[in-house]
């Protein structure tokens, strides 16, 4: 139900339900959802019309149902596997095995549904992360610099490169920066905003502590997927409504009635299920930390402020700010006009944990070009790199 990393709690917790469980099998209140916090997988698409929509979570064996659990592994690799009750409504059975490494704070989720009935169904599964953006300083305010960003899709289905499929079309929390990403600023009235992304990543971005979430997925094109959204943002909060005299009003809200939380919803494709036939969706999460800017995000971190290489007279001076995947040490690659590898230089260690501020001065041997900086983890693998850039500032590489 939750996920901390350094100290720092990610998800929402439900303040309501702590504590407590209300399994379907009692019917302590039919049609009404414990919506208890953390993370969760659902399907897609959603609805009430015939038996090939979810009619969402309320009192539902697939959210609410009793899971078994079963360790997997443990030592160096830990894994868990969480085992549901065949839904005799979608025709589904969920299982999911959740992993960590010691070597970093990557974590695993390999989501399985099955078709569990005797003629074929079709389904995504959606994998459902409830992010806390309560005030820690206040608990009856929100976090006012919360984020969250995935990249759009330059050749969109949707009008905007987004649809806002409930919630103020115009809703203030929603906008598409310069650099083709989405950028969703929190603010406390509800709506639902779907995105056709290619990139296969979100991040989450707590402005006020400087950690931030990375989560990633395959995206596969040419494949349908529900609605055509492979990412979708719910933000709570606040519902415009007509009165009895029909007049838009706010209805007053507390943060006990409802609670400060967003959901970031990873969907996999559209997925014909023949019986007893399975697929698995598998995504990973990256805690990291982050600066007072978001960038974007690559295979070896995230950047606040990309990388810059300048002539100085003691040297080549390198700066950046990074929030790395994977501890280890930062080295970064010197190359020639034709891309030929001059040489490697070591430039400092690197965790999770810390901001990486990166200004470092380095002696450059002649007929350098460009360079790029690389996250080398303990073990010694190559994760990516954080940048690329000419040594002539004019002539800089975007960022892969």
């Amino acid at each position: 139900m939750q996920v901390s990393f350094g100290g720092h709690p990610y998800l929402f917790v439900n303040p309501q339900y702590y504590g407590k469980y209300f399994p379907p099998s009692q019917a302590v209140s039919p049609n009404r959802w414990f919506n208890y916090g953390g993370d969760k997988d659902w399907p897609l698409p959603e609805g009430v019309e015939d038996e090939e929509h979810w009619a969402s979570a309320r009192s539902d064996i697939l959210d609410d149902g009793e899971y078994s659990l079963e360790v997997l592994s443990q030592g160096k690799d830990c894994a868990v596997q969480l085992t549901g009750p065949p839904d005799p409504r979608t025709g589904l059975q969920y299982s999911r095995v959740i992993g960590l490494g010691a070597s970093s704070p990557r974590i695993t989720f390999h989501a399985v549904m099955k078709n569990i009935t005797g003629h074929p169904i079709e389904w995504s599964i959606q994998s459902v992360s409830q992010y806390d953006t309560g005030d820690p300083r206040n608990p009856s305010d929100y976090n006012h610099n919360f984020w969250a960003f995935t990249p759009v899709n330059p050749n969109s289905a949707y009008l905007e490169k987004y649809h806002v499929r409930s919630g103020p079309s115009d809703h203030p929390s929603f906008s598409v920066r310069d650099d083709n990403l989405f950028a969703l600023h929190w603010a406390y009235l509800e709506a639902e905003v779907w995105l056709d992304s290619p990139a296969g990543w979100v991040a989450v971005v707590d402005g006020l502590s400087n950690y931030a979430m990375v989560e990633r997925f395959k995206f596969r094109k040419g494949v349908e997927y529900p609605g055509k959204a492979s990412v979708i943002f719910y933000v709570n909060g606040a519902r415009l409504r007509l009165d009895s005299k029909g007049m838009p009003t706010l209805p007053p809200l507390n943060a006990l009635d409802t609670p400060y939380y967003m959901e970031a919803e990873l969907n996999s494709p559209m997925v014909h299920l023949e019986p007893e036939e399975t697929y698995a969706f598998d995504t990973e999460w990256f805690p990291t930390r982050v600066g007072d800017n978001f960038k974007t995000v690559s295979h070896a971190g995230l950047v606040s402020n990309p990388l810059t290489a300048s002539q100085t007279a003691e040297g080549l001076r390198l700066r950046g700010i990074f929030g790395v995947f994977y501890p280890g040490h930062l080295v970064v690659r010197l190359y020639d006009r034709d891309g030929m590898l001059i040489k490697d230089v070591d430039l400092m260690n690197v965790s999770p944990l810390e901001l990486v501020t990166l200004d470092k001065t380095i002696e450059t041997p002649s007929g350098v070009s460009w360079l790029s900086v690389h996250l080398e983890d303990a073990e010694g693998s190559d994760r990516g790199a954080l940048g690329q850039v000419h040594v002539n500032p004019q002539e800089r590489i975007q960022l892969k």
